[in-house]
Order: structure tokens, then sequence, then C-alpha cells
């Protein structure tokens, strides 16, 4: 008779990431953000952008989970597609921020003196438009929407990717492997390639995670001033826009969009914790 194999025992990282409770939370919550995105585009309670006025302003019920708004429309459905939004504009963002900022900032560590200074300067430049600034004047030339905060939120999240690229670059100029790769006749580039960037990947992974949160808090502001994703496509910072008139009548349209964004941020901050802890070998030593 043949024994009984025990199950596969997970994988060193993946065990003591189950163990950390701030990853495992913030892993949740972003994976129900994600999941929610995933499942409005085949699937929502209604249209979100039906109006239906004899309905309007209705408590949650069977037919209405959250309720509905003053027009109408279908306030869980709202939230649903409204995930949408908030996954595109965090992920370009992001994409914008990070593939632009890493660049530079590796530049400014490999080269040093004057394209170092002209870096961080240009960096400081850029410090002085936030997204909202930006936003106003991308508005202002091309008009308000969901591209016009993806960029806006990109440019700001330029700088932020090049200072903590170029702080940890620095770091890993000065180990003694580099010493000896300069020694054996490597360039600058091969270097930064096959040493600098993996060992700074950990880095910049928890920073992407952080200021995808910022994202959707710098998207959610936008589209409340009317800067961001326009009508008829759903956004949760309009949504609190909209509610606002409606405070004393039907508060609860205020509390659903104020408490997804909450959550949606406290996961990505949770998550991006977790990260750090992970992913630095001394405290990973300790777990």
């Amino acid at each position: 008779m043949s024994a009984v194999l025990p199950a596969a025992a997970p994988s060193g990282f993946v065990a003591r990431a189950l163990r950390h409770p701030s990853f495992a939370i913030g892993a949740a919550l972003t994976l129900l953000l994600l999941l929610a995105a995933t499942v409005s585009l085949v699937w929502s309670p209604y249209p979100a952008a039906e109006i239906d006025i004899p309905h309007k302003l209705q408590g949650s019920s069977s037919a209405h989970w959250f309720g509905t708004d003053s027009l109408g429309r279908d306030v869980a459905s709202q939230l649903l597609v409204g995930s949408q939004a908030t996954i595109v504009v965090g992920v370009f963002a992001v994409l914008i921020g990070f593939s632009m900022g890493a660049a530079l900032g590796l530049l400014a560590s490999a080269r040093r003196g004057w394209v170092e200074e002209g870096v961080m300067r240009l960096s400081d430049f850029t410090f002085a438009f936030p997204a909202l600034l930006s936003a106003i004047l991308l508005g202002a030339i091309y008009g308000p929407g969901l591209v016009t905060g993806i960029v806006a939120i990109g440019i700001f999240n330029i700088p932020v990717f090049a200072r903590v690229t170029r702080a940890a670059a620095n770091a890993i100029w000065a180990r003694e492997y580099v010493l000896a790769a300069r020694a054996a006749g490597k360039n600058r580039w091969q270097i930064t390639w096959h040493h600098v960037v993996p060992n700074i990947a950990s880095v910049l992974i928890v920073q992407a995670t952080n200021q995808f949160a910022t994202a959707i808090i710098a998207e959610a502001a936008l589209s409340y001033l009317g800067l961001g994703t326009q009508p008829p496509m759903p956004s949760w910072g309009r949504m609190l826009n909209e509610a606002q008139t409606q405070m004393f009548q039907a508060p609860m349209l205020a509390v659903y969009p104020g408490l997804t964004i909450v959550l949606a941020v406290l996961g990505l901050n949770l998550m991006g914790d977790g990260l750090r802890d992970l992913l630095d070998p001394k405290l990973a030593r300790k777990r």
C-alpha cells in the first residue's frame, strides 16, 4: 500500500505573507477592489447610468442593495462600475510615474555630477505642479476627462519615483560588489542593469503600491471637482460631489462612496507596508 505524500508546503515568501497580518488584510481588500472592477465589466445589478426618477432616493432594499441616488440610479451599480475608473487611473498614472521617474533616477545615479543635479532640480520644479494644478492646466487646454486625470497624476508621480530610485540606487553604487564589477571592466549601464535594478526592485514595488493608493485619492478629488472622470461614466469622487446636496435627506449617499475609497486606499497602504516588511531581508529573517 503506497504511502500518502504530504501536501507541498507553500514557499517561504507565501508562508510569511500569509502570517503577516498587514499584508494579508491589505491583499484581501485589494483583491476585493480588483474583483469588483472585473465583475462590473460583465455584470452589475442595473445599468450604472440608468435614470429612474420615480424611484429616486430609495433606501437599501432587496431591489437596490445600497438604495438609489437623486436621479434614481442604483448606488451599488455605480460603485461597482466606478471601480473601473479607479483601477484605470491608478494603473496608468503609476506606470507613467514609474517608467519615467525610475529611468531618470537611474540616470542620475549612474552619471552623477551635473546630470544628477539637473534631474533633481527638474524633480523639484515638477513638484511645484501637484496633480490638481496640473489637471486644471490640462483641463483648460484639452478639457476635463479620464485622460486628463491620468496624465496629471502621472506627472506628479514622476519626481516621486525619480527621488526614490536615485536614493536607493546611490546606496547600491557604494556596495563592494559594484566596485568589483567596475574593476572587472563593466560600464555604468551594465552595472545599472545587472546589479542596481535587481537590488532596488523591491523598493520600487513598494513605492508603486503606495502611489497607487495616492492615485485613488487624487482621482476621487479630481472627479469631485469635475476635472476627472466625466458623466455618464460613474466615479466615486463625483458620487461624493452629487451626494453633498442630499446630506440631510439621504446621508448614506455620501457614506457608501466615501467608505469605498477609504477601504481601497487602506488595502493598498496595508499591502505596501506588508510588502516592505516581507521584502526587507533584515525584517524577513525575524519572521
